[in-house]
């Protein structure tokens, strides 16, 4: 009986290690994001190139910047979900800019963004140093 009730205990140790480090393998995993991004937004003009930096804390809260402007947003399990007010350069005007991508296993982040009337798709990479 003892030797069971060692074994069942064993079992049980090693079941709360493994979902301990799953727990906090968590924000590690946000860090995907932080750093520098190269983004090349889709638009009805042509191309639009906008550098971007982003901090992510262990709850997936995005801070940072996108281009001149202050970003926020969320990074859980690989989605970006970005919705901060931005004005544009061209034109003054003033509205949300939405940012809804995924990180692939390349290192790359594709989706889709909205400002104002306009939306188009975007490709975001790390910079090159």
């Amino acid at each position: 009986m003892k030797k069971f009730v060692a074994a069942v205990a064993m079992i049980l140790c090693l079941i709360t290690a493994s979902l301990r480090a799953k727990a906090q393998d968590k924000p590690e995993e946000n860090k995907g994001l932080n750093g520098n991004w190269h983004f090349v937004l889709d638009t009805p003009g042509g191309d639009r190139e906008i550098e971007a930096e982003f901090t992510v804390d262990a709850d997936g809260k995005v801070t940072g910047t996108f281009g001149k402007t202050s970003a926020a947003g969320s990074f859980k399990d690989g989605k970006m979900n970005l919705d901060f007010e931005m004005t544009a350069e061209e034109t003054g005007e003033t509205s949300h800019m939405k940012l809804l991508g995924t990180l692939n296993d390349k290192g790359v982040i594709e989706g889709n963004w909205q400002f104002s009337a306009y939306d188009g798709t975007f490709t975001a990479f790390r910079p090159k140093k």
